[in-house]
């Protein structure tokens, strides 16, 4: 079962090169369990009992399903990220090097680990803008083959690579496209033709650089997993597909997966805006309920921040907290801060612990280490615009925000367990606390 389940992650995350790509193969997903899809630009009619999808940006989506029994509503909501760490193509992007060489100038898209960039196969993704009589279409790119490459310096011209060596974002880290005679407007040329579109009808582009290496199953026992962009899409898939198969007539199931999440969510897409807050405004205010019912039910309401955590390593446990401090196939991690970068407090993690206990779930707590400063995530972000009892958990990984990640064959599968847990779970805040029943 534990393989089963990561070998789908690992086949769902290499159809998504990019944010676009993924919620292009969530609403596939979404619509194969019979979901909805809506717009923001019409008016929605919903029924109980079904699901729904609604998507801004092409980058963004969020998928709920309705409950039959509304008396006492809330909303179970798990949120997570579509993005990771790249680079992006420039508008005016192609290079040429003495006449013999074209690179593509490119910047950096979050905080990536440069050096897993370089010496290996690259290609380019995302979506181009094409103009159509007098409509402007998105349609989505994906170069399927290997095309670039961030060739490293050899070690004969710079002595001080293993010492150290810092690079710069502009000269060192420029993918190669082409040795030979430049051949101009390459790249628009190629979208044109991957596309079966006229180079003129191309408006605009969003164009990231993507690893060509496929996702893999590894280890002595097979107890690992590798692939690119496994923060955060292992939560994003598989919090989708919990939200698929999980159901809960006095709840309204939430599932959104937010783009720019590693630029700071301040986009009209990302965690920040409002697009959370206006979905569930407009789904109160389309089933008859009042600003009043809206408010009691965020009172119940719980959600689930879902993004990826820092496993031990093994080369330096000392980086990690002695105590609370993760592994690998070892459970789903709940994250605490003082500083509140993470949203768990006393309640909300003793509510998730005793779902994965229903779950039978293993569960394991992090924390930073005092003297180091670590990275925030959806929730406090979110909860600026929806303020609702949250926690903060994820999946433990290593080499986060490299271009090939890694992370436990068993922890995918913990994950969905939880999280269809949560999802069949119904809370409601009493005089007493946080009730919680299936």
């Amino acid at each position: 079962m534990y393989l089963e389940a990561a070998k789908e992650l690992l086949a769902w995350i290499d159809r998504s090169p990019t944010s676009f790509h993924a919620v292009a193969v969530m609403k596939e997903e979404l619509e194969k369990a019979g979901a909805i899809g809506l717009s923001e630009a019409q008016r929605w009619h919903l029924e109980p009992g079904k699901r729904y999808y609604v998507t801004r940006n092409d980058s963004s989506i969020i998928a709920f399903r309705v409950g039959r029994e509304l008396e006492n509503y809330s909303f179970n909501i798990v949120a997570s990220h579509s993005d990771s760490p790249t680079f992006k193509l420039k508008e005016n992007a192609e290079l040429e090097i003495r006449g013999h060489y074209t690179t593509l100038d490119t910047e950096g898209y979050g905080g990536m680990l440069c050096s897993t960039w370089f010496d290996r196969p690259l290609s380019l993704a995302g979506r181009a803008i094409v103009k159509s009589g007098d409509t402007y279409e998105t349609k989505l790119v994906n170069i399927d083959r290997d095309l670039l490459i961030i060739p490293n310096v050899a070690i004969h011209m710079n002595r001080e690579a293993n010492n150290g060596f810092k690079y710069n974002l502009q000269t060192d880290l420029l993918p190669l496209l082409e040795a030979g005679t430049p051949t101009k407007d390459a790249i628009c040329q190629l979208v044109s033709e991957t596309l079966g579109v006229a180079k003129e009808d191309i408006y605009g582009l969003d164009l990231f650089l993507y690893n060509r290496m496929k996702p893999t199953i590894l280890g002595l026992n097979n107890e690992l997993i590798a692939s690119g962009r496994l923060d955060d899409l292992q939560c994003g898939f598989t919090s989708m597909k919990a939200f698929i198969e999980g159901e809960n007539e006095k709840s309204i199931n939430v599932f959104a997966c937010f783009d720019n999440e590693e630029v700071g969510s301040g986009t009209k897409q990302g965690a920040a805006s409002t697009f959370l807050k206006d979905t569930l405004t407009r789904i109160n205010r389309v089933l008859g309920k009042s600003e009043e019912d809206y408010h009691c039910a965020l009172a119940s309401s719980f959600m689930i921040s879902a993004d990826n955590a820092h496993a031990v390593h093994p080369n330096h446990p000392e980086k990690t907290d002695a105590l609370n401090c993760v592994y690998m196939n070892e459970g789903i991690v709940v994250k605490a801060c003082a500083s509140q970068s993470y949203t768990t407090d006393a309640m909300s993690a003793a509510v998730f612990k005793g779902i994965c206990e229903k779950a039978g779930v293993p569960v394991q707590f992090f924390a930073n280490r005092s003297d180091a400063r670590g990275g925030g995530t959806l929730g406090n972000i979110q909860s600026r615009t929806v303020s609702i009892n949250s926690v903060d958990i994820g999946l433990a990984q290593l080499a986060m925000h490299s271009a090939y990640e890694m992370a436990g064959v068993k922890d995918t599968y913990y994950m969905e367990e939880a999280l269809r847990t949560f999802y069949s779970s119904h809370l409601e805040s009493t005089e007493k606390g946080l009730q919680v029943t299936q």
